[in-house]
């Protein structure tokens, strides 16, 4: 049997939000314009039944009220990847990581090229916090949803910042 597959599409400071659920489980979150971004038409059915938790915790995660999100979430991709995304839920709200220290982290320090190309194709934005992984410098390197937006994230998440738009 062929899974469920529904999305909606949320207004957040960063730009629309298209939140795409499959089995009514959450397994993508892309930004408009986001590298890696599949074709809409893989996003299914229009139905914001899936949705009303992600949307509650990510409106309270734009207000300032939550810094970490609690939710069921659906992550395809493959055994490296999930580890790396899986490192990246453990960095926490409004600090950062650079790809190298993850690559150590995941007990492979040569691994930072291929952490980066991973947490490029993190397909749940902002709940998992591909936006808090850093160059070796210290500097804002790669991010699918474009470096203006990871820069505002950070600057939000630690204090310097406010997300534009609704809030």
């Amino acid at each position: 049997m062929a899974p469920t597959i529904r999305h909606t599409v949320v207004d957040s400071p960063y730009d629309p939000l298209t939140l795409v659920a499959v089995d009514g489980v959450l397994s993508r979150v892309h930004m408009t314009g986001q590298r890696h971004r599949p074709p809409e038409e893989t996003f299914g059915e229009p139905d914001p039944r899936p949705f009303g938790e992600a949307i509650r915790q990510l409106d309270a995660y734009f207000a300032g009220e939550l810094t970490s999100f609690d939710l069921r979430l659906n992550l395809v991709g493959t055994l490296f990847q999930l580890r790396v995304w899986d490192q990246l839920l453990r960095i926490p709200y409004g600090e950062t990581r650079t790809y190298g220290e993850l690559a150590e982290e995941l007990g492979n320090p040569g691994a930072s090229r291929a952490v980066g190309l991973a947490n490029g194709k993190n397909p749940v934005s902002i709940i998992v916090p591909c936006h808090r992984v850093i160059g070796a410098g210290g500097g804002l390197t790669g991010y699918g949803g474009g470096l203006d937006r990871k820069q505002r994230l950070l600057a939000f998440e630690s204090g310097t910042g406010e997300p534009a738009g609704l809030f």
